[in-house]
């Protein structure tokens, strides 16, 4: 499947265990106004799946100061999802975390995003959505690799701050760095004081 990046991000309409674990059918038009960085993993009572969730979770209020709403989605139902955040992390659950999970039982948010694997699961695929609906940047890991929430946040100040100043942001940038002007005198700008 083609890339998403640039395109608008395909809609969905699906049961979510919300933060305070009650049930609610949410979409990600739900969300326009913010960002949205919507994220899949394969299956709930898997390995490596709560450590990426909750450090999501862990970070979930920087992602809220960057008017930015987290979602996981797994092919999982509700019910599979509740059970366990309603399960301690020492007992293999993910404890009770503060965004929503999405029940996509019939494989079909997975499918239209291009990270169903075999028909059975989701690989691990990561989206930036921007405040209009478009996927500003997608990254998708094999089953046995886990994803950095830091650099997750990494571009969603990137992004902000390519909105903010119209500036494109070099390798490495971090909140707080310099950007790059997009022409070429930018780019001889800051390659003349950072390429050595």
């Amino acid at each position: 499947m083609a890339s998403l990046v640039t395109k608008q991000a395909p809609d969905f309409k699906a049961t979510a265990v919300m933060e305070d674990g009650s049930f609610k059918e949410i979409s990600l038009s739900d969300y326009k106004g913010k960002n949205v960085l919507l994220y899949f993993y394969p299956l709930d009572f898997t390995f490596v799946c709560p450590s990426e969730i909750i450090a999501f979770h862990k970070k979930v209020g920087e992602f809220k100061e960057r008017n930015t709403q987290v979602i996981g989605v797994s092919v999982d139902s509700e019910f599979s999802h509740f059970a366990w955040r309603n399960t301690a992390p020492e007992n293999g659950g993910i404890g009770e975390i503060d965004y929503p999970l999405i029940a996509d039982k019939s494989k079909n948010i997975s499918r239209d995003y291009g990270i169903l694997f075999n028909e059975e699961v989701a690989l691990r695929g990561l989206f930036l959505i921007d405040k209009e609906g478009v996927v500003r940047h997608s990254t998708i890991n094999d089953l046995p690799l886990g994803r950095n929430v830091e650099e997750a946040l990494r571009v969603v100040d990137a992004l902000a701050f390519h909105e903010e100043h119209g500036e494109v942001c070099p390798a490495n940038w971090k909140k707080g760095e310099e950007g790059m002007k997009p022409n070429a005198e930018g780019v001889a700008s800051y390659l003349s004081k950072h390429a050595k």
